[in-house]
């Protein structure tokens, strides 16, 4: 990750250097703030029902309305990034998400935070797409997956925030102060990326990354960005990548987000407090796990490997969530952790969805991916509610509904199943061998991408 640009006097490097952390820092920080959003509903579940009067299905669609609108943008997402920038794009997305949660933190009825909710996800679904391609600006090829791995160990400090940590400050302040304060962090963070981020180094007065190592810059836009949308969409292995990203990284986001808080307080009694620990644990280990497959798929020189691996271990993971006869304690934290942990081989879409496609589009490719990661929670979410509600009892304590452990174990399965649905597609990733193999130097001597 420390490029030593040999043509720049050592004050240069110093000043590029320091830029460059400067901006991934800020960055960074709005993408936290986008994994708090994510997950800290699933901490305040139990306020929210008893605050909206819903039943579970209902509530799953509160939550997952920030995915309806989040994957709905995600391909918006990677044009804007492509055309406009990822100053632009993190700028306005963070006043839309502050705006947002406001707005939902003041909800006096159900519908009121509904549209707030709406609005966060409408904001906060340009960042990451953004922040993805201010990286292939700032950072060498060479060590994208390792940068991919830290951005995303990174925004999951935010979930793990929004999890064990947010449980014990609900002990003194409301779930609504919460999310005042979340938006106006998130209104702090626009204006401070209208002030410091840049789009390229260019903006900044260097040369390119690969100027810097003594490379051809990469060629400029050659279509229009409808073109460049088209190409990625008939790509099927673009689709693959996608469609893998919907069973194993949304049933993380929807078990994690939404339902593990309140399955270990309904079916195994204890606290919201304690139970927000192992969800904690969940988001600990799924970042540490995409920092480490970082390193691996660089070190491999192999993106394929990873995310097949992932995959098969998801779904043993979900079975054992289902079949072992778990609890409280260090069989629950070693689940937890464990499904986190599987998720990890994600991080390696990304770098393997920007190596078949044009350097300029990179932004729409990676947002095409990362459109299934949300689309699954936006499914599972209230899908799993709806299971649980075919089961429910019609017990209501302290106005939540409370469900049997068969009710949340017909979530699981559900959640098993796009998991299946995730190994199989993961098959038709493409391995680039860490090169990109849209540009003619990278292509075989027949003219089919390396490693097709």
């Amino acid at each position: 990750m420390n490029d030593r640009p040999g043509i720049l006097c050592t004050s240069e490097q110093k000043r590029f250097s320091r830029l460059r952390w400067i901006i991934y820092g800020l960055l960074a920080a709005s993408f936290i703030s986008v994994f708090f959003h994510r997950i800290a509903p699933g901490v305040v579940a139990g306020e929210l029902m008893a605050a909206f009067n819903t039943s579970a299905v209902a509530l799953g669609s509160l939550a997952a309305a920030y995915y309806y609108v989040y994957t709905a943008m995600q391909i918006p997402s990677g044009i804007l990034a492509d055309t406009l920038g990822p100053r632009v794009c993190v700028t306005a997305g963070g006043v839309l998400a502050g705006l947002g949660s406001l707005l939902f933190a003041l909800a006096p009825d159900y519908s009121t935070a509904m549209a707030g909710r709406l609005l966060v996800g409408l904001g906060v679904s340009v960042v990451f797409v953004a922040f993805m391609k201010s990286n292939t600006q700032w950072f060498s090829e060479r060590s994208y997956g390792v940068i991919s791995g830290l951005t995303i160990f990174l925004g999951n400090l935010g979930g793990v925030f929004a999890a064990a940590p947010l449980g014990l400050i609900l002990d003194v302040l409301s779930w609504r102060t919460v999310f005042v304060l979340a938006g106006i962090v998130s209104l702090g963070l626009a204006v401070a990326s209208a002030i410091v981020v840049r789009n390229r180094p260019e903006d900044a007065g260097f040369p390119s990354i690969r100027e810097m190592e003594g490379q051809l810059t990469h060629p400029e836009r050659q279509q229009s960005w409808l073109a460049d949308l088209r190409q990625v969409l008939a790509n099927p292995r673009i689709w693959a990548a996608m469609l893998m990203n919907v069973g194993m990284l949304g049933g993380l986001l929807a078990f994690a987000g939404l339902w593990g808080v309140p399955y270990l307080e309904q079916v195994h009694g204890i606290s919201r407090t304690q139970a927000s620990q192992y969800t904690s644990m969940a988001l600990l280990g799924f970042a540490i796990s995409c920092l480490g497959m970082g390193f691996v798929t660089d070190r491999l020189g192999r993106r394929k490997p990873p995310i097949v691996f992932s995959c098969a271990l998801s779904c043993g993971v979900w079975l054992a969530l289902i079949l072992m006869p778990w609890g409280p304690g260090l069989s629950g934290f070693v689940l937890y952790t464990l499904l986190g942990i599987s998720a990890g081989g994600f991080v390696a879409v990304f770098p393997a969805a920007r190596e078949i496609v044009p350097p300029w589009s990179a932004g729409t490719a990676m947002a095409m991916v990362n459109t299934g990661s949300f689309l699954g929670a936006a499914i599972l979410q209230p899908a799993f509610g709806w299971a649980m509600d075919l089961g429910w009892s019609g017990v209501i304590i302290d106005g939540v509904r409370w469900y049997s452990i068969e009710a949340y174990q017909r979530g699981l399965w559900l959640c098993f199943a796009f998991c299946v649905f995730s190994l199989l597609a993961s098959l038709g990733i493409r391995e680039t061998r860490c090169r990109n193999t849209s540009l003619p130097e990278n292509r075989g001597p027949l003219g089919k991408p390396a490693g097709f």
